[in-house]
């Protein structure tokens, strides 16, 4: 009943001038209140420059492309031609401002190329006109998705004999990328990076994009970055390369990451200009963080901050042995690169090698920064391996392993091109590196033994034996176990090296009983 009374007296309000008249004043009064309100908004929002991430398959482009917007040469200085570390380029084109995130093409660094899609407002989707959609563009399309940003398609290497637009179309249109002209609304542009074919034209659409976008920010809202990648400098300490997102950052700002306080003490441009300021969209260098920040995580200034993810970048443990992992033969590696998303993606990759059955690989300690000799002596005393990308051995790293012979050597794969590197080792861990055997030697006789310590004679019939150095014990042509030389005679002298065709006698450290007619075999 009461429904029925209200509805009815609506009803017959609106045959009321007088009711409509009061309904007509409150309604206005009611956007009054709110427009002030509204209007303060609109001012607090400024207009910024949009950021621009640049993804697609390896070698197809990319860099190039920036190199020729930029008028630099960063592809000429990466190794193998391939960018191996995410960079952020600020460039402007008819008086507006644009930052591009140039992202790793190879496969190693899918979730840096995830993160690099997270932080922009725009993407480019590269594709070679001369090779068209491949694996890896399928991979870069998918995190343009996941991140749900819009994009546009370049078509690359116009200047290629057999590069065909028609082709890289309907490669797109069959990967679910409908482009204009073909029922979609994505647009494309065929460009060329040695002739320049298409360039401010790709700039364009990018700047139409941004405006249809409407890509804004609040100046009055904290000021927030996005980390896209750190290391540790030797002379000015933790090094973050940064993007601005939000609100404006200062030099002397405290700042928040991973729980934290820190306060901002230097600020530089992409020109390694110094700059007291950055607003959003603004790439940026940043010191004063007191330990390297994540890859991938958000810096609040004076707020609780947020984190891709909610520690640091977890080590295996190192100690405590289970009886499930005494049934394991533990690879043990130890890694090093230049720069933590590196240093990340190296990890992650390696966790995924294939290994022989009942091995784990076992990564004890991994780490930014060059090989030092701290790196080698755990190394040694956990029979790990060394895995250096983008980095060098120190010089005292370098004394101690020439203190060794290559026998002895901590066992350290390094390489400035990350597929070269993860080959190399995935040959080691696979047993494709083909073994040369440098010296062999028949046990003519034994002389007693002392816990592990043995004292053989017997004769080089292969090659050379050498001080220090180690070998297999081989009995009836089955490998038994493993030793090491502690001590070389010849004639009864000390000697650092005995040739093939020669006697000696030695003393040599082994859990396995060494006998008459074994050979020790010497790699």
């Amino acid at each position: 009943m009461l429904v029925t009374r209200i509805l009815s007296f609506f009803f017959k309000g609106f045959q009321s001038p007088e009711f409509i008249v009061l309904l007509f004043i409150f309604f206005v009064n009611f956007l009054l209140s709110y427009w002030e309100k509204f209007d303060i908004l609109l001012e607090r929002m400024k207009k910024r420059p949009p950021v621009i991430v640049v993804v697609g398959h390896v070698d197809h482009g990319k860099t190039t492309i920036l190199d020729y917007i930029k008028k630099t040469n960063v592809a000429a200085r990466e190794a193998g031609g391939i960018t191996q570390a995410i960079g952020a380029y600020e460039i402007e084109h008819k008086g507006q401002k644009m930052t591009f995130i140039d992202t790793p093409g190879h496969e190693a660094f899918s979730m840096m190329r995830e993160r690099g899609g997270k932080v922009a407002d725009i993407a480019i989707l590269i594709v070679a006109g001369d090779e068209g959609v491949r694996s890896q563009t399928k991979e870069a399309f998918e995190t343009i998705k996941k991140a749900e940003i819009p994009f546009v398609v370049a078509v690359t290497k116009m200047d290629k004999p057999g590069a065909d637009v028609n082709r890289v179309i309907n490669d797109l249109f069959t990967l679910g990328v409908l482009l204009e002209g073909m029922g979609g609304d994505i647009s494309y542009k065929p460009v060329s990076a040695m002739t320049g074919e298409g360039v401010d034209e790709l700039l364009d659409l990018l700047l139409f994009v941004a405006e249809v976008e409407g890509i804004t920010y609040d100046e009055t809202a904290p000021g927030k970055g996005f980390i896209l990648e750190s290391h540790l400098d030797n002379r000015r300490g933790v090094v973050a390369a940064v993007i601005a997102r939000d609100g404006v950052i200062r030099v002397g700002d405290s700042v928040l990451f991973l729980g934290e306080k820190a306060r901002i003490k230097m600020m530089e441009d992409s020109s390694g200009k110094q700059i007291k300021e950055a607003v959003p969209s603004t790439p940026f260098l940043l010191l004063g963080f007191p330990k390297q920040p994540k890859v991938g995580e958000e810096f609040l200034v004076g707020g609780e901050v947020k984190t891709v993810e909610e520690t640091e970048m977890a080590k295996e443990p190192t100690g405590l042995v289970t009886r499930k992992d005494q049934e394991k033969k533990f690879i043990n590696l130890i890694l090093k690169a230049n720069d933590a998303g590196s240093l990340e993606a190296l990890s992650s990759i390696i966790k995924a090698l294939p290994v022989p059955d009942k091995s784990e690989i076992k990564i004890i300690d991994q780490a930014v920064g060059d090989i030092t000799d701290g790196n080698l002596k755990i190394a040694m005393s956990t029979r790990a391996i060394v895995i250096g990308f983008k980095v060098k051995m120190s010089k005292a790293a370098e004394i101690m392993q020439k203190a060794y012979t290559e026998e002895t050597q901590v066992k350290v794969f390094s390489s400035e091109i990350v597929y070269e590197l993860i080959k190399n080792l995935e040959d080691w861990l696979t047993g494709n590196v083909k073994r040369v055997e440098k010296g062999r030697l028949e046990v003519l006789a034994t002389f007693g033994a002392k816990g592990e310590k043995q004292v053989v004679g017997g004769k080089v019939i292969k090659g050379e034996v050498v001080n220090n150095a180690k070998c297999e014990i081989e009995r009836k042509g089955v490998v038994i176990g493993e030793a090491r030389l502690i001590n070389l005679q010849q004639n009864k002298v000390d000697a650092v090296v005995v040739t093939e065709g020669n006697e000696c006698g030695m003393m040599v450290k082994s859990v396995t009983e060494i006998l008459k007619e074994d050979f020790l075999v010497f790699y």
